[in-house]
């Protein structure tokens, strides 16, 4: 069983619509990172923002009025016709939703406790469950009026491809017939202090793999696919999932848990590591990550397949990183990408000469014809890794 990505929504640092992402992405290769202070009160950090205006939520109730599901709806309108199309072929019954989130609102809370420290009170308008992790699923079934499952995975980095690959389990069961999956999460102070106190955020664009790699940059935003058996162009193959077990916030450094993920991709898929394309590396541009995920690509694929991180594109948009980097393949991944481009890797190009060489893209980069599999990996906080093959159509899974 395939399981197509029927329609794909985005919001993020490089844009709110498709055509805008993927000028950006594969044409002028443009990161959308900006320098800001408003998530960081006592310094100014390059941050993935969405500047984008999000769609009013002002009208739903007070548990649902969060920036965290502005823009899971913003990613939704775009493929809004899609969902009620597939609500009135199937039901509402058949219709589920699986989403991964790790800020939810609580930047929202963050807000209303400082309305508290000013006024002694908080605002009227807010509510707990704004910062609740399952909300942004109970908004959308809300909103759209399904009835199907509709849950939240939050495993930090890995959140939203677990929830995909949730989503395709939902519809090989034959408990849904489609399935809005992927992942939203927004900038907080709280996120970015946390970063900030493990020495993990950079002060200046991030730069995956370099030798003079420092640290993270924080973003934000959402992607939703509309999953189903409807022949799409591109379609989830093959995922895999594995716990190290290793560190609260250190990988394996021997990749264990990252070369599980990938390998069991691969066997679902039915794939041989030569097969895939491009990968889109989780590369967070901290010395441990890089240094185990760029030691595992290597040993698997060797050194000739293209690699790149986006992170340096959007910030590292943390539960819905998985998502969005799964829709900057999906838009790489669609017939009118004929040369095959693949998302440029954004660094001052001097290799770390620790890390093992792999093939990393540069802007108008291609492989002379249309992607036909690809892999992206997630690699969390605590040891929850993930790693997703799309494909395009013409091969079934079983």
């Amino acid at each position: 069983m395939t399981f197509f990505l029927n329609n794909c929504g985005i919001i993020c640092a490089l844009g709110d619509q498709l055509d805008e992402v993927k000028r950006k992405l594969l044409v002028s290769a443009s990161s959308g990172i900006q320098m800001t202070d408003k998530w960081s009160s006592n310094q100014t950090l390059p941050l993935g923002v969405v500047d984008a205006v999000l769609p009013d939520v002002s009208h739903l109730p007070d548990r649902f009025q969060s920036r965290n599901n502005q823009l899971a709806l913003a990613a939704l309108n775009q493929i809004r016709d899609a969902v009620n199309a597939a609500i009135q072929e199937f039901g509402a019954d058949r219709v589920g939703i699986v989403l991964g989130t790790s800020t939810s609102g609580i930047s929202g809370t963050e807000r209303a406790l400082q309305h508290h420290i000013e006024h002694t009170e908080l605002p009227a308008d807010f509510h707990y469950a704004q910062q609740e992790m399952g909300s942004v699923a109970e908004f959308l079934a809300y909103e759209l009026q399904t009835g199907g499952p509709a849950y939240v995975h939050s495993s930090a980095c890995s959140s939203s491809a677990k929830a995909m690959a949730s989503a395709a389990r939902l519809i090989q069961m034959g408990l849904c017939d489609v399935v809005i999956t992927g992942g939203a999460d927004s900038l907080c102070n709280f996120t970015v202090a946390g970063f900030s106190a493990l020495d993990s955020v950079s002060k200046k664009i991030c730069q995956p793999m370099s030798a003079h790699r420092d640290g993270i940059n924080i973003g934000e935003g959402a992607a939703l696919f509309l999953m189903s058996k409807t022949p799409a162009t591109v379609g989830l193959y093959g995922w895999g999932e594995s716990s190290d077990g290793h560190h609260m916030s250190a990988p394996d450094p021997t990749g264990v848990g990252a070369k599980l993920a990938i390998e069991q991709a691969l066997r679902r898929a039915k794939l041989n590591a030569s097969d895939i394309d491009y990968i889109n590396m989780h590369g967070t541009a901290t010395i441990q990550n890089d240094a185990m995920e760029s030691r595992v690509i290597h040993e698997i694929f060797g050194a000739d397949v293209l690699v790149s991180s986006t992170k340096a594109f959007t910030g590292h948009t943390l539960g819905a990183a998985a998502a969005i980097e799964a829709a900057l393949c999906w838009i790489s991944m669609q017939e009118d990408n004929t040369l095959g481009l693949v998302p440029p890797h954004l660094w001052d190009g001097e290799l770390d000469p620790d890390l093992p060489r792999l093939n990393l893209s540069g802007k108008g980069v291609g492989i002379g014809r249309p992607l036909q599999y690809v892999l992206s990996n997630s690699f969390a906080f605590g040891g929850s890794n993930a790693s997703l093959i799309l494909g395009r159509i013409g091969k079934d899974m079983p």
